[in-house]
């Protein structure tokens, strides 16, 4: 932990620690472990709410300026920048795993190969996305929002004006999440806060600007999201360098200019275990086209009220930025050492705790669906449906506590196949079978007559969603294999090989 981190008391790190103690006092886990959990994990939660924040705020500006059509375009678009994160985050993962062993074991010129290598891999995955994105912008969104093109058009228009635009971020999007996992591996979560955090306020700003100031709507939007992640990337490759960044310091490792940039067997590694948890984010980003596709046969009133909905779980859902790879980087630094005892009590414990504060924010954000609601409705007749998706979502999210702390130990061992399992089963075999249901409902000749059955049909599919990965990736970590799989990528089995 970054000694500024002490220095810097706040909300989020009173709350995470008050509720730690509460479970301890219950016996239910170790207060020393909450104390480093919660010292670890705040500033990631500080840095995803910044960033769901900034999402959220594109999709209230945007609707304050232009209407629910441009909820909708932006929302049919935003998958596709997903995308990067999908695979910039599963090479991260890997990543984490790979140099938080090294971090604990001391083993620096294999931490440094670790982070040179998954940002070489990160490259060769988005730099043709962002091709494929800037080149063939209107054709992706229609083809995701093909119920829009008569009902409005003019949110395919918004869509592919912010994806043409957005396509250049996607790489420095990519490689940020290198850098920021790569911080969290070596016990240093504020330093990615401060960067990433900051780079989510500059987005603001320039959104702000843009789109009212300026007038460049959608385009705006996307300027500041490009803008914010190359100044953020900057920071980071300064940082790794050895330079001393204001405010922040050094970095607490730097990248050996001795070690290889990369090895076939470093290669390897994080393809092995990257390239599962590349496949479990994919799916979850993929699923969004289809589910989008299946929510545009409602309306552009309904979708735009799904994505707000999308938006508010996903600031509930940021404690899991900070549990889940504070359990990454804890119980892979005791696998570093062989503890493999300790290893699964921090997985438990830090489980249980990142749940209990799941249910808190679920709990505060259902008590103001109705407020919340009307933030992203222009039409007061639109939040009454708003509200409702809301509150669903609330209901939803605590399941993703508990799939993301029982993700963490998975990912911090290498045994990351079954969330991609999970992922799978949960997204394709129940929720778009379940929405598409709800959709074949409608009737034809009046696609905006949304029938009572088939919104029911989306709410389940929004908790059943989270609710099957929640029940297998506990499953997994409970079974105990994880620890077994681990020792084949512990520092001792990578200089033997």
């Amino acid at each position: 932990m970054s000694s500024a981190t002490s220095r810097l008391p706040n909300p989020v790190r009173w709350l995470l620690l008050s509720i730690g103690r509460l479970l301890a006092r219950a016996g239910l886990i170790d207060g020393r472990r909450a104390e480093r959990t919660t010292d670890l994990a705040w500033p990631r939660i500080v840095t995803g709410l910044a960033r769901m924040s900034k999402s959220a705020a594109d999709v209230a500006m945007v609707g304050a300026a232009l209407g629910s059509a441009a909820i909708a375009g932006v929302g049919v678009a935003t998958p596709f920048w997903g995308l990067a994160f999908a695979f910039g985050g599963g090479v991260a993962g890997a990543t984490i795993g790979l140099v938080s062993q090294r971090y604990g074991a001391d083993a620096r010129e294999e931490l440094s190969l670790a982070v040179t290598t998954g940002w070489l891999v990160v490259l060769a995955l988005t730099l043709p996305l962002a091709a494929l994105f800037w080149t063939f912008p209107r054709e992706l969104v229609a083809l995701v929002g093909q119920a829009l093109a008569d009902d409005s058009p003019a949110a395919i228009a918004y869509g592919a004006d912010y994806l043409k635009v957005v396509a250049l971020g996607v790489p420095f999007a990519g490689l940020n999440l290198i850098g920021s996992r790569t911080l969290v591996g070596a016990d240093d979560a504020w330093t990615p806060m401060i960067l990433r955090a900051g780079g989510a306020a500059v987005n603001v700003a320039i959104n702000a600007v843009l789109i009212f100031a300026v007038g460049m709507g959608v385009v705006g939007a996307a300027i500041g999201t490009v803008v914010a992640n190359v100044l953020v990337l900057g920071a980071f490759v300064a940082g790794f360098a050895g330079l001393r960044l204001p405010l922040i310091g050094e970095f607490p490792v730097t990248l050996t200019r001795s070690a290889p940039v990369a090895t076939l067997g470093e290669v390897r590694d994080v393809v092995t275990i990257g390239a599962p948890l590349v496949f479990t984010n994919t799916a979850r980003r993929a699923a969004q086209f289809p589910m989008l596709a299946i929510v545009a046969l409602f309306g552009a009133d309904v979708l735009a009220a799904f994505v707000a909905a999308r938006r508010v779980r996903d600031l509930m859902d940021t404690p899991g930025w900070g549990f889940s790879l504070a359990s990454s980087s804890l119980v892979g630094q005791e696998l570093g050492t062989g503890d493999e005892r300790d290893a699964a009590t921090y997985g438990s414990e830090v489980l249980l705790f990142g749940v209990a504060v799941y249910a808190v924010a679920a709990g505060l954000v259902f008590a103001f669906a109705r407020p919340i609601a009307g933030v992203f409705a222009d039409d007061p007749s639109m939040v009454p449906l708003v509200a409702t998706f809301i509150v669903v979502a609330c209901v939803s999210v605590v399941f993703r506590g508990v799939s993301g702390g029982a993700t963490g130990p998975l990912r911090a061992s290498g045994d990351t196949r079954w969330p991609f399992y999970a992922q799978l089963l949960g997204l394709y075999a129940f929720t778009l079978p379940i929405a598409y249901a709800g959709a074949a409902s409608i009737p034809l000749p009046g696609l905006a007559a949304v029938t009572p059955l088939g919104i029911e049909a989306l709410y389940v599919a929004l908790v059943v969603e989270t609710l099957v990965p929640a029940v297998v990736t506990y499953y997994r970590f409970k079974s105990g294999r994880w620890m077994a799989i681990s020792r084949s990528y512990r520092p001792e089995a990578s200089l033997s090989d």
